[in-house]
């Protein structure tokens, strides 16, 4: 298997909030909810650096897309890295996350590996952490 992940989904309770959320709230560039024609097929898709997209679907619809049975949540199973490339950007990244509605899990701070970093929950309790890592500077 190649090490190529291209498409990243994360369950939501309700995909037209969530899209609010990452549309509107975080500006994530997405056509919007596609797929309202089939029955469990309504997804929306962000595109993200690099042609990876991210996927809002709802949970209820993974499990049954996948054949098991539905779980409650869990943010500690993954998280997902906004890496900026200072310390000002990850204030920034994490103040407009909260006014997009998301929960402050952990402020911004300086980390004992040399970066700053802080964590947040989107309306769905995906962990998100906000990075500054001198050693993993984004390319713009």
């Amino acid at each position: 298997m190649k090490p190529r992940i291209s498409v990243i989904t994360i369950g939501v309770d309700d995909l037209e909030a969530s899209l609010r959320f990452y549309r509107d709230g975080l500006g994530m560039p997405t056509e919007g909810i596609i797929g309202t024609e089939f029955e469990h097929g309504a997804v929306a898709f962000f595109e993200l650096e690099h042609g990876i997209k991210l996927a809002l679907f709802p949970r209820g619809d993974i499990a049954r897309d996948a054949g098991i049975a539905p779980t409650g949540r869990s943010p500690t199973e993954f998280t997902l890295g906004h890496n900026v490339a200072s310390e000002r950007e990850v204030d920034a990244a994490m103040r407009r996350a909260i006014d997009a509605g998301a929960r402050l899990v952990k402020p911004a701070q300086k980390t004992f590996w040399g970066g700053y970093t802080g964590y947040f929950q989107d309306p769905d309790d995906h962990l998100w952490e906000v990075v500054y890592n001198p050693a993993f500077l984004p390319e713009d």
